[in-house]
């Protein structure tokens, strides 16, 4: 009879210690998640192309829509009769949450960095979204709001902690 109940004792504790070790487990994978639940087909706001002035040079973003589980942008810096930048900019899809790329090349297709930035959603809103850096580039965070119809505002967020604001206009191209 002790063996038994010893047996049952130990089998209680080990239930116990799967319990927590589950319950750890659940709580970690749910911090280690993207950011908030969104869905691309939200960004359809940043749609169009919008230009402005970034100092001397014209800034450019033409925002495709969203389809297949993502939009994508392509931006090109111009200024004295010049390109000096060309970007591209992925939104996705992943994991019920929102991650963006983004990369830069100079005039020639030369890479700026090794490779992209990945930044993952922080928050987002009807006409609003922000992402936050998960890996080393330019930018701590990078978000965009769409205050009107006409204005649509790029948030950068540097490595000091300041965020510089870029507004740009609606235009057509086409």
């Amino acid at each position: 009879m002790t063996n038994v109940t010893n047996l049952e004792q130990t089998m209680k504790k080990l239930n116990l210690g799967s319990l927590a070790c589950m319950c750890i487990f659940s709580s970690l994978t749910a911090s280690l998640q993207a950011g908030p639940p969104a869905t691309i087909d939200q960004l359809d706001w940043m749609t169009g192309n919008w230009a402005g002035q970034l100092g001397p040079n014209q800034l450019e973003e033409n925002w495709i829509g969203s389809e297949g589980g993502s939009i994508a942008a392509m931006v090109r810096m111009t200024g004295g009769d010049a390109t000096s930048m060309f970007e591209m900019i992925t939104i996705e899809e992943v994991d019920g949450s929102l991650v963006l790329n983004i990369q830069q090349w100079d005039p020639g297709f030369q890479p700026r960095t090794e490779s992209p930035q990945k930044m993952e959603l922080e928050q987002i809103t009807e006409n609003s979204v922000k992402f936050r850096a998960v890996t080393d580039g330019g930018m701590s965070t990078l978000g965009y709001s769409h205050p009107d119809a006409e204005t649509f505002i790029i948030h950068v967020g540097r490595p000091d902690g300041n965020v510089m604001d870029i507004p740009l206009k609606a235009r057509s191209i086409w």
